[in-house]
């Protein structure tokens, strides 16, 4: 430690510069403030030791060789200071001049460990701690050193408290963040007035409106973040849309935009606002569903999902679904709906979790299921080994997951004890209907014969690009480029997620029946 030279007029105006620069430094900076640093810059200035304290007794932080044995002879004096009876004080201990200069307190401790000290008279209740800046010693410190000590301490404080208030900054977001996950998740259930009950007092205008459409924007993770901060409404929405950062993709932002009309042209407001962005900016694209019901909100994420695979590879990056609708969306009720329940009766007794996570897990990883569901990744794992057994399907194959998916769309799986109605049809049945030819033979019809062959291979060898390119005699870059190409004229999914590969299974299914594509793989488990 240093004398300081208090004769120097300059001398507290230098050091407040210092301090100054050092708190500016410390508030730009993320992370809790380096108090260690500001006790030690202190203490070389004034020649005594410091440390800063709760008073509840907590050490915060101490310049240092600071001798803490001091500190037992202020536990009478911190908790008066902390119920307000005393702002500067001095004291004598272990031959050490102690000066204690008391702060505001904290709304809340920036120590988890703090806890209220009990009042020391008057008030009726616990008071918040207070951060106490101790100063030990050997003479009680002249004028300007004590000016620059409580300088010091009010620097302190500042920066406590911009802490303070960037913790609960974060926790605020946090909050807001899984609220609008959760809206969401009740969207994609097909139940708006559940997303309306849980944010009763804070109802998202999106839900009053009539119609939706996704758009699902791909870009950097951090620039995802900072999207859905700073269009933020002090609400925790987004004005009438919404935007959820997925779980499972750390690039994608889901976007729901509501829409008062049901006009596929351009888009307007947010919507433009997002396609200019993707068209302008490196490392961006965006799928745009058509317009839907709030109850249809999954079908809008399934086709924006889709839509965002074919922009990927387009020179503006922006994409509207222009494709097929799905197979069950055209199989004649109520015999899919019969067949799809018979089919899912031995799940019966699973858990209700079960259908859930098989949903997401045939659209997404099974570690992204986990990621959206908040669950372990071995409780997924067990689901579908549950469901493999049950059904007696290996969902490791790209025509069993396609039948299940099919099932799953269609219906859930009958209660326990619900009666069996007759003889449900068959799936054989159901595909040589007159509408699932007309869509096998629509869906298929983009691509040429040299797709096609590629798409049928693809579908035969499990997905596989490798396999594909092997049974083809081919490269596994050229399986890959024509499965682009096929991407882009189905408007499905295909090797991102390769959920869209399921329609594909299901056109083939029904265009060439028990062609070898699907062996006996697709109808056999009928």
């Amino acid at each position: 430690m240093q004398s300081p030279d208090v004769r120097d007029p300059h001398w507290r105006v230098a050091r407040s510069d210092e301090l100054l620069r050092e708190t500016q430094r410390q508030a730009e900076r993320p992370g809790e403030p380096d108090l260690r640093r500001i006790c030690d810059w202190l203490c070389r200035h004034i020649d005594a030791h410091v440390a800063l304290v709760w008073s509840t007794g907590t050490v915060a932080a101490t310049s240092a060789g600071f001798p803490r044995a001091v500190l037992s002879a202020l536990a009478t004096r911190l908790p008066g200071l902390g119920g307000g009876r005393g702002v500067v004080a001095g004291l004598e201990a272990g031959g050490l001049h102690l000066r204690l200069e008391a702060l505001e307190p904290q709304p809340r401790p920036a120590d988890p460990r703090a806890r209220p000290a009990a009042p020391g008279g008057g008030g009726t209740g616990p008071r918040p701690p207070r951060p106490v800046l101790v100063v030990a010693s050997a003479a009680p410190l002249a004028r300007e050193p004590a000016l620059l000590a409580s300088d010091t301490a009010r620097s302190a404080l500042l920066l406590l408290r911009l802490n303070e208030a960037a913790a609960v900054h974060r926790n605020y977001q946090h909050k807001a963040r899984q609220v609008r996950f959760a809206v969401l998740q009740a969207l994609l259930a097909g139940d708006p007035d559940l997303a309306r009950r849980m944010t009763t007092g804070a109802v998202p205008e999106l839900l009053d409106a009539r119609t939706l459409r996704v758009y699902l924007l791909q870009c950097p993770p951090g620039e995802r973040d900072r999207l859905a901060l700073v269009l933020q409404d002090p609400s925790g929405y987004h004005d009438r849309d919404l935007m959820v950062q997925c779980p499972v993709i750390r690039e994608h932002l889901i976007c729901l935009v509501s829409e008062d009309s049901d006009d596929d042209r351009a888009p307007a407001g947010r919507g433009a606002e997002l396609c200019r962005l993707a068209a302008g900016s490196a490392g961006y694209a965006v799928g745009i569903s058509a317009v839907h019901a709030l109850e249809d909100t999954s079908q809008a994420y399934e086709q924006a999902r889709h839509a965002l695979a074919v922009a990927r590879n387009l020179p503006g990056a922006v994409a509207s679904y222009r494709g097929e609708s799905p197979l069950a969306q055209l199989l004649p009720r109520p015999e899919a709906v019969e067949w799809a329940r018979s089919f899912l009766r031995p799940l019966a007794g699973a858990p209700r979790l079960t259908p859930q996570i098989l949903r997401v897990g045939l659209t997404v990883s099974r570690s992204g299921a986990a990621r959206f569901l908040d669950v372990s990744r071995n409780t997924v794992a067990a689901h579908f080994r549950r469901a493999e057994r049950l059904l007696g399907l290996d969902l490791d194959e790209v025509t069993s997951r396609a039948l299940l998916h099919l099932a799953l769309a269609l219906a859930d799986p009958p209660p326990p004890a619900t009666a069996r109605t007759g003889t449900a049809p068959t799936v054989c049945e159901l595909i040589r209907a007159r509408p699932a030819a007309a869509w096998a033979a629509a869906f298929l019809h983009p691509l040429d014969d040299t797709l096609r062959t590629t798409a049928r291979a693809w579908v035969a060898a499990n997905a596989n690009a490798q396999r594909t390119a092997r049974d083809l005699g081919i490269s596994r870059n050229t399986v890959r480029a024509r499965l682009r190409t096929a991407e882009a004229l189905l408007n499905r999914d295909l090797l991102t997620t390769g959920f869209g590969s399921y329609d594909l299974v299901h056109a083939f299914a029904i265009a060439e029946g028990r062609a070898a594509v699907v062996r006996e793989g697709f109808l056999r488990t009928s």
